[in-house]
C-alpha cells in the first residue's frame, strides 16, 4: 500500500469522479495516503461500535432490570429496542443524504461525524439519568440519531477515498474495529455493570476522542467548490428508495446483510437476558469477559484471513456462503445442548462465522452502489440492514422469548442466516 498522495488528486479530479463515477470506479487517493486511513479506519469505528456493544448489550438491559425488576424488563427492554431502532433506520439515510449535499472546506463527511459524536456523547449523559419508561426511550432514541449521524458519513468513506482492489483490505480492517468494538463494549461494558452511569460517562468521552482523531489525521478534500445541486423535497424522499428492478444488485445485498445480521444479533444481542433466565447464570457480569473474549478470537482470526483472502482469490460470495454455515452450526448447540458449556463453544463458533462475513461484506456493499453523488446515502440505506439488526433485533428476540420461549431464538436466527446467504447469490457485480 503506497503511503504516497496521489499527484493528480487535485479537487477538480475528486468533482469528476463524483460527476461520473458509480460505486464499482476507483476514486481519488486520500489527501494524506492510503495506508494512513487503512489503519485509521478501526479506531474510528471502535470509538462507536464500543458505543452499540456496551449500551444496547450489556449497561441498557441491566439499567432496565434493576429500574423495572425481572417480571417486566423483557417487556420494556423490547419496548425500548424497538423505538430506538426506528429512530436508527431513518437516521442513517437521512445523515447520508445531508453529508452528501455538504460543502465545506473539511469535506462532506467530517462535520457531521465530529456533530454526531458529540451529541451522541451528551445523549448517553441523559440516558445515563432517565428514571422511567418514557425518559429512557427519548434518550436512546437521541443516541441512536446522534451516532447515527456519525457512522452514516463514516461508512462513505471507503467508496469515497478507497480503490477497488484494496476494499476487501480495507472491509476486513473496519470490520476489525467494527467487531472489536462491539464486542469490546460488552466486556468493558461488564465492568460497569454497577455503575453504569460512569459507563456511561466513559463510553461518551471514548467515542468524541477517537473520532475526532481520524477527522484531524486523515482530512478530506474540501468540498466548497463542488456544484449545489437543487433541492427538491421529492426527489429527496425518493432517495430512500431505491429501485430493485434498475439496481437489483443493491436491492439484494441490501437483503441478504439484513437477513445475516438480524440471525446473528437475534441471540447475541439478548445474551444478558440468555445468560440469567435461559442459562441460569447466577452473576453474569463475571463470565461476559471470557464470553467476549472467546468470541473475539473467533472474529479476528476469521476477519483477518478472509478480506485480503478475498482480495487476493477477486470473490466474495464463497465467503458469505460459509459465513451463514458455521453461524447455524454454532446456534445449533444452545438449542439442542441447553447448557453454559454450549454457549461457550458457540460464542467462538459463531464469532469465527460471523467474521468471515464482516470482513467482505462492506466491501461487497462498496461495489453495487449506484452512484458516487450518492455514496453516502446510498451506504446509510445499506447501512440500515447492519445498525437496524444491531438494535432491533434485541427487540425482536424480546419478542419471540416472550410468546415461544428463550430456545425459540436459535431456529430462528439459523434460518435467517442462511436466507440470508442465498440472498447474496444473485448479485452479478461481485462474484
Amino acid at each position: 500500500m503506497s503511503d504516497a498522495p496521489s499527484r493528480i488528486a487535485e479537487p477538480m479530479t475528486e468533482n469528476t469522479f463524483l460527476a461520473e463515477a458509480a460505486g464499482n470506479d476507483d476514486p481519488p487517493a486520500p489527501v494524506k495516503g492510503l495506508r494512513r486511513l487503512m489503519w485509521w479506519i478501526i479506531p474510528a469505528n471502535l470509538g462507536i461500535f464500543l458505543v452499540w456493544g456496551a449500551v444496547p448489550g450489556i449497561l441498557l438491559p441491566q439499567q432496565i432490570a434493576l429500574q423495572f425488576g425481572d417480571e417486566q424488563k423483557l417487556a420494556v427492554y423490547t419496548v425500548v429496542a424497538t423505538v430506538g431502532a426506528f429512530a436508527a433506520m431513518l437516521a442513517q439515510p437521512i445523515a447520508g443524504q445531508i453529508s452528501d449535499r455538504t460543502r465545506s472546506t473539511f469535506g462532506r463527511r467530517a462535520p457531521w461525524i465530529i456533530l454526531g459524536a458529540l451529541a451522541g456523547s451528551l445523549s448517553l449523559v441523559g440516558l445515563a439519568a432517565a428514571n422511567s419508561v418514557v425518559g429512557i426511550i427519548l434518550a436512546w432514541t437521541l443516541v441512536q440519531i446522534c451516532f447515527n449521524f456519525s457512522q452514516g458519513p463514516l461508512s462513505a468513506v471507503m467508496p469515497d477515498r478507497v480503490p477497488l482492489k484494496r476494499r476487501g483490505t480495507f472491509a476486513a480492517l473496519s470490520g476489525i474495529g467494527l467487531m472489536v468494538g462491539a464486542i469490546g463494549g460488552q466486556i468493558v461494558g461488564s465492568m460497569f455493570f454497577h455503575s453504569i452511569t460512569l459507563g456511561y460517562v466513559i463510553f461518551a468521552v471514548i467515542a468524541i476522542v477517537l473520532l475526532t482523531l481520524f477527522i484531524v489525521f486523515n482530512p478530506d478534500y474540501s468540498s466548497a467548490e463542488m456544484r449545489k445541486e437543487p433541492f427538491r423535497f421529492g426527489d429527496f424522499v425518493r432517495t430512500f428508495w431505491v429501485n430493485p428492478v434498475k439496481h437489483p444488485d443493491f436491492f439484494w445485498a441490501f437483503t441478504g446483510r439484513l437477513l445475516l445480521y438480524t440471525g446473528y444479533f437475534a441471540v447475541t444481542g439478548l445474551q444478558l437476558y440468555l445468560l440469567t433466565d435461559y442459562f441460569h447464570v447466577e452473576a453474569p457480569e463475571a463470565v461476559i469477559p471470557l464470553l467476549g473474549l472467546l468470541s473475539l478470537v473467533g472474529i479476528l482470526i476469521s476477519t483477518a484471513v478472509s478480506g485480503p483472502l478475498s482480495d487476493r482469490v477477486g470473490r466474495r460470495k464463497p465467503f458469505v456462503f460459509g459465513s451463514a454455515a458455521v453461524v447455524a452450526l454454532g446456534f445449533l448447540l444452545p438449542w439442542i445442548w441447553p447448557d453454559f458449556t454450549s454457549w461457550l463453544i458457540m460464542t467462538f463458533v459463531a464469532g469465527f462465522g460471523f467474521g468471515m462475513f464482516q470482513a467482505v461484506d462492506t466491501a461487497l456493499m462498496s461495489e453495487v452502489l449506484p452512484s458516487a453523488k450518492s455514496f453516502a446515502k446510498d451506504l446509510g440505506i445499506v447501512n440500515i440492514a447492519a445498525t437496524l439488526p444491531q438494535t432491533l433485533a434485541p427487540g425482536i428476540a424480546g419478542a419471540i422469548a416472550l410468546a415461544f420461549g428463550y430456545a425459540a431464538l436459535f431456529p430462528v436466527a439459523i434460518v435467517l442466516g442462511l436466507l440470508g446467504a442465498f440472498a447474496i447469490w444473485p448479485i452479478k457485480a461481485t462474484r
